[in-house]
This record gives C-alpha cells, sequence and structure tokens, in this order.
C-alpha cells in the first residue's frame, strides 16, 4: 500500500512533467493529502487524494498524513512562531487544512510551532448555508494558470477551493467539473450560484445578470455582467456556453 502524506507548505506547484520548466497544472495547498506513485532523486509523482489529480513535485520533506481539525476561512491567515502577532513566519491561503495541537488565547497551535488567529479558521465539518457565499473575497487576485491561492487562482482552481471549502467534492478541471456535475439548466433560467461552462472555462452565477470568473483576459478575479461576459468570450475567442449546471 503507497504511503499517504500530509503537504506541510503554503503552496506547491504540481508540473505535468518532471521539469521546473514544465507546465504548472495545479497546486496542492497546506493539509492536502496525496500519495506517492514514483521517486526519482529529485522529484516525485504523486495523487492527490482530495480530487485524484497527478503531477510531479519537487522532492522536499513531508510530513506523514495528519486528518485534519480545522480549515482557514480567511483569504489569507497570517501564521506567527509564537501565540502573539510579534514574529510572521508565513501565511495559509484560503481552504488549508490543519491539525489543532493546542490553544493559547486568541491562537490555536499546530504543525508543532506555528499559531494562527481562532478567527481565521473553522471546524473541519464547517459549512456555509450559501455555498459560494465567500467567493467574493478573491476578487481582483491575479489570474495564475494552475493556481489555488490569494497568491495566484485559475477559473476552475477558484470553483474548486470554495466547494472543497464547504465538503462538497469538486474536480479540478472545467471540463471534469462540467461532466461532474449532472444538474442541466437552460441559460434563461441562470440563478445564484450556477456554473457555467464553456469550453476550458468556468464562471459562478451571482445572480441572474452577474457572474464572477478568474478571467485570464483580464488577468485577475472579476465580477461582471453575465450577458456581456457571454457575448465578449463570443466575440474574442469564439466560444459559446456549452452547459450551465447547477450545484444544488
Amino acid at each position: 500500500m503507497k504511503k499517504l502524506y500530509s503537504n506541510n507548505y503554503s503552496e506547491i506547484n504540481l508540473y505535468r512533467k518532471n521539469s521546473s520548466r514544465s507546465e504548472v497544472v495545479t497546486q496542492m495547498i497546506f493539509g492536502n493529502a496525496f500519495y506517492v506513485l514514483n521517486k526519482n532523486s529529485n522529484w516525485w509523482k504523486i495523487k492527490i487524494l482530495e480530487d485524484n489529480y497527478k503531477g510531479f513535485i519537487k522532492k522536499r520533506h513531508f510530513v506523514k498524513f495528519f486528518r485534519p481539525t480545522h480549515k482557514v476561512a480567511a483569504l489569507s491567515a497570517k501564521i506567527f512562531s509564537r501565540p502573539n502577532f510579534r514574529k510572521q513566519i508565513g501565511s495559509l491561503t484560503f481552504g488549508s487544512k490543519i491539525k489543532l495541537e493546542g490553544k493559547k488565547s486568541k491562537f490555536f497551535k499546530f504543525n508543532k510551532n506555528m499559531w494562527i488567529e481562532r478567527k481565521n479558521v473553522r471546524p473541519i465539518k464547517f459549512k456555509d448555508k450559501n455555498c459560494f457565499s465567500r467567493i467574493k473575497i478573491f476578487k481582483n487576485i491575479k489570474y495564475k494558470w494552475g493556481g489555488k491561492s490569494y497568491k495566484g487562482i485559475d477559473c476552475s482552481g477558484l470553483v474548486q477551493v470554495i466547494l472543497n471549502f464547504n465538503n462538497i467534492y469538486c474536480p479540478r478541471d472545467a471540463k471534469d467539473q462540467a461532466r461532474y456535475f449532472k444538474r442541466k439548466v437552460r441559460l434563461k433560467n441562470l440563478k445564484k450560484n450556477d456554473l457555467i461552462f464553456w469550453k476550458g472555462h468556468v464562471a459562478v452565477a451571482l445572480s441572474k445578470d452577474k457572474l464572477i470568473h478568474a478571467y485570464g483576459p483580464l488577468k485577475k478575479t472579476v465580477i461582471m455582467s453575465a450577458s456581456k461576459t457571454i457575448s465578449r468570450i463570443e466575440d474574442t475567442a469564439k466560444l459559446k456556453v456549452l452547459s450551465v449546471k447547477r450545484v444544488n
């Protein structure tokens, strides 16, 4: 049986091939679990437990699998070396998962010597009543192919991290998301939280005529008119809407 690890770094790039010049296909964020499929001196081929995505990562020291108790609910949560604000040692992105090891004052302890503010985390089983209620925290975050964090995110990564935070399974790529979510609706019946799919792209409806997406041409996550976006993509990329899916 292959050994299961947990990612103990803020973000780790997964590459299509065992080369840093290769395409970044996705990222692991803190607390993501993974299996190692193959190893060589500098690279590991892995499979992420949460979505079965495969890719190559540079060899590093990873910790054995831990079962998370809490998750980060802020866009970016500062990490400190002690339960005070004097020395910041890093940050964790939204959706990162931690295992609580202690608490003091306004802080939770995790990963042996890291402390995070209590206000920035929620219990692992927590769910928002509206599964996309937090998506606007990513507004104006830069577009980054393969990204899944506040440092940069792509269209399908945005959908995945928001749904994963709410304990809803979601594939990594837009084409797989379109296949996975089965409930089709007509574009004219678009409503809040529906997913709009084009070839290689996905957006989330905020209302009947507003959507949010990590949009490559504008190089950031933006809120736009749904009708104008559909027309723009058809005019510039020659792509029509393939489907609209309802998550719940």
